[in-house]
């Protein structure tokens, strides 16, 4: 919705850069719809390949508005720079928690979300969401030949396995298995917590995986959905851009991203797990 160290060590520093060093408030420097030429956009800076933080401005990343020398890229950005352009307004991206984001649409703060988020039933009902930017399959990473017994997800029975707090990628883990969950903050924090061994593996998307799998230490069990994997709605496991309720952003979202089809997705998704920290 991204060359080589270890997977750890960049793990690591997301977790500093996606606390993003020192952060302003949100509240003070979210622009939202209050300046018309601005559109201000909500991520997390710390999920690759969707979007991640780096020191620089290197292959067309953006700088992160409420952190102070401090760029983001990934899918999401260049999508979000796809759409600024279209709408002929100025970008500014801002580094938000997960939980903070669709609060932040809501009030105004933002005037999207563009975050790998899936416009799953229960978000709907907070804010509007885009067509489709993007749809993948749900897959666990894991060390490189662990788990290789698991071949359907009711092999995960009694496997310690993560997923991301207030993520659907949670509900279907304690839904669907019989792993033993563990509920865990972001990424970052599963990524080290599966290279010390506390669990085995964790939920992610499989571009996500791709990137992390970059490092050899590292492989991801492939899931088909509603196949050998997890039975998912399809916008359960596609992303979206996320607009408050009745903003006719909703539209002029949709016209902006109409030429990105199936193909032109996965040829930048391609591209954006190349360049993810992940693979630095």
């Amino acid at each position: 919705m991204k060359k080589l160290l270890s997977v750890l060590l960049v793990a690591a520093s997301l977790i500093t850069l996606g606390g993003c060093g020192s952060k302003k408030t949100e509240e003070k420097k979210s622009a939202g719809s209050q300046q018309k030429n601005v559109l201000a956009v909500g991520m997390e800076c710390n999920y690759a390949p969707y979007n991640w933080s780096q020191a620089d401005d290197s292959n067309g990343a953006v700088p992160i508005k409420n952190v102070d020398n401090m760029y983001t890229n990934g899918y999401d950005v260049q999508v979000a720079k796809k759409i600024a352009e279209a709408l002929g307004k100025e970008l500014e991206i801002y580094s938000y928690e997960w939980d903070s984001l669709i609060p932040g649409v809501q009030s105004g703060k933002l005037d999207m979300i563009i975050a790998g988020m899936s416009p799953t039933d229960e978000r709907k009902e907070k804010i509007d969401f885009s067509d489709n930017y993007y749809t993948s399959n749900l897959v666990i990473v894991t060390k490189k030949d662990a788990l290789s017994d698991v071949k359907t997800i009711a092999d995960l029975k009694n496997k310690k396995i993560a997923a991301q707090s207030g993520t659907f990628h949670l509900q279907v883990l304690e839904d669907q298995t019989e792993a033993k969950v563990n509920e865990l903050a972001d990424f970052s924090t599963m990524l080290i917590a599966l290279g010390a061994g506390t669990i085995e593996g964790y939920v992610a998307e499989e571009p996500t995986a791709m990137a992390v799998c970059a490092d050899p230490a590292y492989g991801y069990v492939s899931f088909v959905n509603n196949d050998t994997g997890f039975k998912v709605k399809d916008d359960d496991v596609s992303i979206a851009v996320g607009v408050k309720k009745g903003s006719a952003l909703k539209d002029e979202v949709n016209n902006a991203i109409k030429d990105l089809d199936t193909d032109a997705q996965r040829e930048l998704m391609a591209e954006m797990v190349k360049l993810s920290p992940s693979e630095e």
